[in-house]
């Protein structure tokens, strides 16, 4: 056995202690917040090395939830993510860097209503602890930015006064819990 092979650590994203939302601007005035109910993911690592972190992660886009059920109706509709079609978007990493001693950048591909694009995140790691069954979990908030129109939801409207409906950019927030696996 070699004494300096490193163990690979699988963790599981924990949806009850984790929450997906994403922003939008309407009207360019205000600003829209929703979130995916339906989720999950997962990790490995070197050891317990976040730097070494190879990061999947999918929602279910019927899960939509922007406390509007006709809104969420017209998001899940082809004028938007045609959840029909596409039932899911998906993010699978390709690199996560370490900054500082708890910042990281997450880069990775993001694939939304079938077109995938390179995206990074902001990750501030949050610790981690063991919970009261004696299992471990590591916290992590992760924000980022895209294009939905480079994703392909590109409907648009104009208000009569010339005000644009929806904006282009969505922020990306995820509070996520991990729970290494036995």
């Amino acid at each position: 056995m070699n004494p300096t092979a490193v163990t690979t650590t699988t963790w599981a994203l924990d949806p009850m202690h984790s929450e997906i939302q994403f922003k939008v601007k309407h009207l360019v005035i205000s600003t829209v917040t929703g979130s995916f109910k339906t989720f999950d993911g997962s990790a490995t690592t070197e050891g317990d090395d976040w730097s070494t972190a190879k990061v999947t992660f999918s929602a279910d886009i019927a899960s939509i939830d922007t406390n509007m059920a006709q809104r969420d109706a017209h998001l899940k509709a082809a004028d938007f993510f045609d959840a029909e079609t596409h039932p899911k978007l998906t993010f699978q990493s390709t690199s996560m860097r370490r900054v500082s001693d708890d910042t990281y950048k997450l880069e990775g591909n993001l694939t939304v209503k079938g077109v995938t694009r390179p995206i990074t995140f902001n990750v501030e790691y949050g610790g981690s602890a063991t919970d009261f069954y004696g299992n471990t979990k590591a916290g992590f908030e992760l924000t980022g930015k895209l294009s939905r129109k480079e994703f392909g939801l590109t409907w648009d409207g104009v208000t009569e006064a010339g005000a644009i409906v929806v904006g282009d950019e969505v922020k990306l927030i995820g509070n996520v819990q991990f729970a290494r696996q036995k």
